[in-house]
């Protein structure tokens, strides 16, 4: 089976990037987005409702927090009261007595006078309405990308995120297992979009930068060879891969805010000798380190990056990968690549061409 078209969204913490692709189109003339991410516009539209000392209502999906995290908190603090259903209050945290305790009041209904604000990563609806206006209908095939720190009541939602990175490179680290349909229970955000979505395919956003970095022509001959250490900066979450042939073999992830361009440098230097150790990650407010125990320790050319915030490795002589010719829409290309991998049955990395 061919694919024939593909939306592609990478919500991510600071916009969600999106690609329109279609198989008889060349891939520069694809319709392609870079817009506020959904936690962003909630957090914008909780800063109205503040302003004009309203109430707010959350209703809708669980979703990433970040932005949104910090506008609640801004609205309570302002002395306003903050509603929300359970699925959308889910988004702050997984134990919904601790969404209590944070001063939400957990309701199924809008109270009277509360600014009503939905929740949810995917909003299909508002997509097609702005494609519309141009004559641009979306593709059936529909592949998204989030970041999920997954269901872990009472225990790190740190450690627990990055045991899913362990446990993907003890089951051998292909990459062509980072594409899902059926994502486990415990990944809730990942849920939450199979439900608005039935029939999605689904990858974390990190795994989606480094499928989206391998298309660069340079960096897929580099991961054919030696290998290649892959480093995604993303606006909140920094992960980097040593990726040889279609097999990861070491991770890393770090909460960019945590980093600055020395401390970038000293890890990703030692993440690759295999000198980094992972309590000293998770001791810095990151996720975690892991290595199979054939990981290089040394690679022959320099890391790669890509993603917003690849500026804080400016000076520390680094590539930057191009795929397709576009820094910005890595994820998106990513996941072009493996779901064009899916339905070839190929492993690897994906055709150059669109």
């Amino acid at each position: 089976m061919s694919l024939k078209s593909l939306l592609a969204l990478d919500i991510g913490g600071g916009t969600q990037d999106i690609l329109l692709w279609r198989a008889q189109q060349t891939i520069e003339n694809a319709v392609k987005l870079v817009l506020p991410a959904p936690t962003q516009v909630a957090a914008a539209r909780l800063r109205r409702a503040r302003a004009q000392g309203q109430d707010a209502f959350l209703h809708g999906w669980l979703m990433g927090g970040g932005a949104v995290h910090r506008a609640v908190d801004q609205h309570l603090e302002a002395g306003l009261k903050v509603y929300a259903t359970p699925s959308a209050g889910a988004t702050f945290a997984d134990d919904l007595a601790k969404v209590e305790a944070m001063g939400i009041h957990l309701v199924e209904q809008n109270p009277d006078g509360a600014a009503s604000i939905p929740f949810g990563d995917l909003h299909l609806d508002q997509l097609r309405a702005v494609c519309a206006g141009f004559e641009v209908e979306l593709p059936d095939t529909l592949a998204l990308a989030v970041c999920d720190h997954g269901f872990s009541p009472g225990y790190s939602n740190r450690k627990f995120r990055f045991e899913q990175w362990s446990n993907f490179l003890q089951g051998g680290g292909r990459l062509d297992e980072l594409l899902i349909s059926q994502p486990p229970e415990s990944m809730t955000r990942l849920k939450a979009l199979q439900q608005q979505a039935p029939g999605c395919l689904l990858m974390d956003t990190a795994a989606a930068a480094a499928w989206g970095a391998l298309q660069d022509p340079a960096v897929a001959r580099a991961a054919e060879g030696e290998g290649v250490c892959v480093v995604n900066l993303g606006n909140m979450h920094t992960v980097a891969f040593l990726v040889q042939g279609g097999q990861v073999s070491a991770v890393y992830e770090h909460h960019t805010r945590c980093l600055d361009r020395a401390l970038l440098a000293d890890h990703i230097n030692r993440f690759v000798a295999g000198d980094l150790g992972d309590d000293e990650v998770f001791a810095g407010k990151g996720h975690g380190c892991a290595r199979l125990a054939g990981a290089p320790r040394a690679l022959p050319g320099p890391p790669v990056i890509t993603g917003p915030q690849r500026r804080m490795a400016q000076g520390l002589g680094w590539t930057t990968a191009v795929p397709h010719g576009d820094v910005m829409l890595s994820g998106c290309f990513g996941l072009l690549a493996a779901v064009q991998n899916r339905f070839s049955g190929r492993t690897g990395q994906a055709d150059q061409e669109g």
